[in-house]
C-alpha cells in the first residue's frame, strides 16, 4: 500500500506515468520503499476514531432526538471535517517531505525534518512547518467530509431496504462515497502533495503560485491533473468502503448490547 502510495506521490509531483514513476523508485533503491511510513501508519489510526467521534457528538448538538436532516448531517460533516484537518495536517505535512526523492540526502528521517521545523520561530513552525499548505487541506478535508456523511445513511438505507445481507449496504455506501468525494476533490490532494513537499524558507511558494505551478506543469490540461488519480480514487474506494463496513457492524454490536435484556 505505501508503495503504491510512494508511486502515486510521484505522479502528483513530477506529472510522469506510473512506469516513470516506479523507474525513479527502483533507481533510488529497494531501502527506499517504506521511507515515510509511520506518519500515514500514525494518522490512519486516529483518523477514524476522530472523523466519527466527531461527527456524531457535532450531530446530537445540531439534533438530538432526531431525524437528521440533510443540513445536520452537512454541518456535523463539515466540522469533523475540520477538526481532522486541524489534528492531522502535520503528520501528512511529514510524509509529503519524506516521500519526495529529491529530499532524501537532506532529510534522510522523520527527526531531521522536525528539527527543520524547530528552527524556525513560533509563527514559522506553524506557517511553513506543520501546517504548510493547510487552507487547501481544510477546504479538502471539511467538504470531503461534509459529503462523505450527507449521502452515506441514505444510500445505505436504500440498500438496506432490498434485503441485503447487513454489512452489504455500509461496504457500497462507503466506497460509492469514497470514490466520488475523491474523485471531486482530487485537484486539491495534488495541490497539497506540491505544496507541502517544499521545505525551507528559500523554497515556499505562496498559495496562488502553487496552483499556478500545477496548473503550469501539467500543460493547463486538467487530464494531465488527475494523473495517477485512478490509484487514489481506487484506494478510497477500498478504504471508505471497509471503513463505513467496520464502523457499521461496531455500531450496531454496541447498540445490540446497550438494549435492555427480556
Amino acid at each position: 500500500m505505501l508503495r503504491r502510495g510512494q508511486v502515486v506521490f510521484r505522479q502528483q509531483i513530477h506529472a510522469v506515468a506510473v512506469s516513470e514513476a516506479l523507474r525513479q523508485l527502483w533507481h533510488e533503491g529497494p531501502q527506499y520503499f517504506y521511507r515515510g511510513i509511520y506518519p500515514p501508519l500514525l494518522s490512519k489510526t486516529l483518523q477514524g476514531t476522530l472523523l466519527f467521534g466527531t461527527y456524531d457528538s457535532m450531530l446530537c448538538c445540531l439534533s438530538p432526538v432526531g431525524p437528521h436532516s440533510l443540513g445536520n448531517r452537512w454541518a456535523a460533516g463539515l466540522m469533523s471535517g475540520v477538526v481532522e484537518a486541524v489534528a492531522l495536517s502535520p503528520f501528512e505535512r511529514v510524509q509529503n517531505v519524506l516521500q519526495d526523492g529529491r529530499k532524501q540526502a537532506r532529510f534522510p528521517s522523520t527527526i531531521s525534518i522536525l528539527k527543520e521545523f524547530h528552527s524556525y520561530g513560533l509563527w514559522g513552525r506553524l506557517s511553513q512547518g506543520y501546517y504548510r499548505g493547510f487552507w487547501p487541506i481544510l477546504l479538502r478535508n471539511s467538504l470531503g467530509s461534509a459529503l462523505y456523511f450527507s449521502f452515506k445513511d441514505p444510500i445505505q438505507n436504500s440498500l438496506a431496504e432490498q434485503g441485503l445481507p447487513h454489512w452489504v449496504p455500509a461496504l457500497v455506501s462507503g466506497s460509492v462515497n469514497g470514490t466520488i468525494t475523491c474523485l471531486v476533490l482530487y485537484p486539491l490532494i495534488v495541490l497539497v502533495a506540491n505544496m507541502q513537499s517544499h521545505i525551507g524558507w528559500q523554497s515556499m511558494p505562496s498559495l496562488w503560485a502553487s496552483i499556478q505551478d500545477v496548473w503550469d506543469t501539467r500543460g493547463r490540461k486538467v487530464f494531465l491533473i488527475y494523473r495517477g488519480g485512478s490509484l487514489v480514487i481506487l484506494r478510497s474506494s477500498v478504504t471508505w468502503g471497509l471503513t463505513t463496513a467496520i464502523h457499521d457492524f461496531l455500531q450496531r454490536r454496541y447498540h445490540s448490547r446497550k438494549e435492555p435484556k427480556d
